[in-house]
C-alpha cells in the first residue's frame, strides 16, 4: 500500500462527496438552487465587470495596456496575501486537527507520501474561491482583447505554481507555528494571522492613498500617484512573475523567464516544505494532541452588573454564563480586533473624504452619503450578527443537553441570546453611525432619522440571526463553520433584504424632506402622511421581522426539545 498511498489517500474523499449527492438528504435541491444561482449571478458580474474595464482600456493604446499590465500585477498581488492566510487557516485543520489523522498516523503510510496527500488536500481547499474569482476575470480580459488560446492555456500554468508558492509558504508558517506555540493553540493562531492579514491589508489600501484624486490641487501630481500605485509591485514576487506572463500572452508571444521563474519556485517551495514536515510533522501533531492549560477568572465585575439589570434569575444567570464564556475565549476576543481595524479604517476614508471642494454639489453629495452610510452600518451589522449571533445557540455545543435537562424554558434560553447580543450590536453600529455622519456633516435631519434607524435594525437584525441561529443549530460544528452553513447564507440573503427596503422606505421621505428644505419651500399636510406612513411602515417592518423569527426560533427549539 506504501507505493500507492499518495493517490488512494484522496480517494475517501471523493467517495465521501460522490455519497452526499447521491444521498440527497432534504432541502439539497433548494440549497444548490440558491447558492448555484448566486455563484452564476456572481462569476457573470466580474466578467461583465472585467470586460468593460479592459474594454474601456483600449482607448487609451500604450496608456492602457500600462494600466492593464499594473492591474494583473495588483490583481494577484491582493490574491497573494490572501492565499498565504488561507493556507495557514487549512494547513492547521488537514495536516493536524483533522479526524482521519488518527488513523492515518498509526497506518503504515510513509511521511512524503503522507505529506503529498495533505498538501494537495490544502491546495484545494485554499485555492478553491480563488480559482473561481479568476476565472471570469481572465475571461474577461481575454473576450475583450480578442486573445489567442494561449492566453487560456497560460492562464492555467500560471494559476497553478502562484497558488501553490503562498499555500507552501503558509504551511510551512503553520508547521513552524504548532511546533512553537503551547499545544491546542489552533484558535489562537488563527485569530492572530487574522490580525496581522487584516493589519496589512489595512496599511496597503492606506500606504496608496487614493483620496488624492478627488483633490483638485492633486491633479498635477497624477504620476507620483502612479508611482505609488506601482510601488508595491516588486519583480521578487510571484504576482509580478503572473502579471507578465499572461500579459505577455495577451499580446501572443510567451515569456519563458517569469513563467519559468513561477514554477520553480513553487516546485522548490513544495520540496522544502515536505521536507520540513517529514522531520517536524509528528512532533506537532503530538503537541496538537495535548490538553490545553485551563485558565479562569472569575470577572465578579459582571455578577455585580448583572444585579442591577432589570432581569429575573434565570435570565440574569444565562446572561452571566453568555457573558463569561465570551470573556474568557481568547479567540472570540482576537476576533474584534481585526474588525475594529477596519472600522477604524472606515471612519478615516470619511475623515479624508474632501467633498468640500466640488462646488454647487457637497451639501447634495454629502446627504447622499448619508444613507450610503447607513446601508453600510446595516451591512456591518449583519456581518457582525452571522458571525456573534447566528451561531449562539449553535456555540452551546454537546452541553445543549444540560439546557434541555435544567428548568429553563426554551423561551427564556433564546432570549437571553438576543439580549446578549443586541446590546454590542446596537452600541457599535449606532457609534459607528453617528461618527462617521458627524465627519460628514450631513443635515440635522439625517442624522436623527440615522440613529433612529440603526435602533430599529438592531432589533431586526440581530432578531433575525437569533431566530434563524435555533431554527438551523449546528452543534457539532466550528463557529465559523455555523456562519457559513445553509442557515448563515439564508440569514444574509434576508439580511440584505431587508436593508434594501429600509433604505427604500427612510430615503423616500428624506429626500423629499431635504429636496424642500433646499429650495425654501415648506412641508405639505400631504408630505407628512408620506413621512408617516412611510416611517411607521419601517417601524413595523423590523419589530415584525424582530418578533417572527424570535417566536419561530422559540417554536424550533422546543420541537428539537421533544425529540
Amino acid at each position: 500500500m506504501t507505493a500507492q498511498a499518495f493517490p488512494y489517500l484522496l480517494v475517501p474523499h471523493l467517495w465521501s462527496s460522490r455519497n452526499r449527492v447521491r444521498r440527497r438528504e432534504r432541502g439539497d435541491l433548494v440549497r444548490a438552487g440558491l447558492f448555484g444561482s448566486i455563484g452564476v449571478a456572481v462569476c457573470a458580474a466580474l466578467f461583465g465587470g472585467a470586460y468593460w474595464l479592459t474594454g474601456q482600456l483600449l482607448e487609451y493604446a500604450e496608456f492602457g495596456d500600462y494600466l492593464l499590465r499594473l492591474g494583473l500585477s495588483w490583481l494577484f498581488l491582493t490574491f497573494l496575501a490572501f492565499l498565504a492566510f488561507s493556507g495557514v487557516v487549512t494547513a492547521l485543520s488537514t495536516f493536524f486537527l483533522a479526524d482521519d489523522l488518527r488513523l492515518l498516523m498509526a497506518a503504515p503510510v510513509a511521511a512524503r507520501r503522507l505529506f503529498h496527500a495533505r498538501f494537495a488536500r490544502t491546495l484545494g481547499q485554499a485555492s478553491w474561491m480563488v480559482v473561481i474569482f479568476l476565472t471570469p476575470v481572465l475571461i474577461g480580459i481575454g473576450a475583450a482583447r480578442c486573445a489567442p488560446p494561449l492566453f487560456y492555456a497560460t492562464a492555467v500554468a500560471t494559476v497553478l505554481p502562484f497558488s501553490m508558492i503562498p499555500v507552501a509558504c503558509g504551511t510551512a508558517a503553520t508547521l513552524l507555528l504548532v511546533n512553537i506555540l503551547p499545544a491546542r493553540r489552533a484558535r489562537d493562531i488563527l485569530m492572530l494571522m487574522g490580525l496581522l492579514f487584516a493589519a496589512a491589508l489595512i496599511l496597503l489600501l492606506r500606504f496608496i492613498r487614493p483620496e488624492r484624486l478627488l483633490r483638485v490641487e492633486s491633479l498635477p501630481d497624477i504620476t507620483d500617484f502612479f508611482a505609488t500605485l506601482q510601488s508595491p509591485i516588486t519583480p521578487m514576487l510571484p504576482s509580478f512573475w503572473a502579471g507578465e506572463s499572461l500579459f505577455a500572452s495577451l499580446q501572443g508571444g510567451l515569456d519563458w523567464l517569469h513563467t519559468g521563474a513561477l514554477w520553480t519556485t513553487a516546485l522548490v517551495c513544495t520540496l522544502v516544505v515536505g521536507a520540513a514536515s517529514e522531520r517536524w510533522h509528528f512532533a506537532g501533531y503530538s503537541r496538537s494532541q495535548e490538553a490545553p492549560k485551563a485558565r479562569f477568572t472569575q470577572l465578579r465585575s459582571l455578577d455585580r452588573l448583572a444585579r442591577l439589570a432589570p432581569l429575573s434569575r434565570v435570565r440574569r444567570h444565562l446572561l452571566l454564563k453568555d457573558a463569561k464564556i465570551f470573556l474568557r475565549d481568547i479567540s472570540q476576543i482576537l476576533q474584534l480586533l481585526p474588525l475594529l481595524a477596519l472600522v477604524l479604517l472606515y471612519l478615516y476614508n470619511f475623515r479624508v473624504l474632501d467633498l468640500e471642494r466640488i462646488p454647487y454639489m457637497s451639501g447634495v453629495i454629502k446627504n447622499a452619503y448619508g444613507f450610503v452610510n447607513l446601508g453600510m452600518a446595516g451591512f456591518v451589522m449583519a456581518t457582525v450578527a452571522v458571525r456573534f449571533v447566528f451561531p449562539a445557540v449553535s456555540a452551546e455545543g454537546g452541553a445543549f443537553w444540560i439546557i434541555r435537562t435544567a428548568p429553563v424554558s426554551m423561551h427564556d434560553f433564546l432570549w437571553s441570546k438576543f439580549w446578549t447580543g443586541l446590546v454590542p450590536v446596537f452600541v457599535l453600529t449606532e457609534t459607528l453611525t453617528m461618527a462617521a455622519n458627524e465627519l460628514l456633516g450631513i443635515d440635522p435631519f439625517l442624522k436623527v432619522v440615522s440613529a433612529g434607524a440603526i435602533l430599529f435594525m438592531s432589533l431586526a437584525l440581530v432578531g433575525l440571526a437569533t431566530g434563524l441561529g435555533a431554527r438551523y443549530p449546528r452543534f457539532g460544528a466550528d463557529p465559523n463553520q455555523v456562519a457559513g452553513s445553509y442557515g448563515g447564507v439564508a440569514f444574509m440573503i434576508l439580511a440584505v433584504l431587508y436593508i434594501l427596503v429600509m433604505i427604500a422606505l427612510l430615503g423616500w421621505p428624506s429626500s423629499i424632506y431635504l429636496f424642500r428644505q433646499v429650495r425654501g419651500l415648506p412641508l405639505r399636510g400631504a408630505d407628512e402622511i408620506r413621512f408617516g406612513v412611510c416611517f411607521a411602515a419601517a417601524a413595523a417592518l423590523s419589530l415584525g421581522t424582530w418578533l417572527t423569527a424570535m417566536r419561530a426560533g422559540v417554536r424550533a427549539l422546543k420541537e428539537l426539545d421533544r425529540r
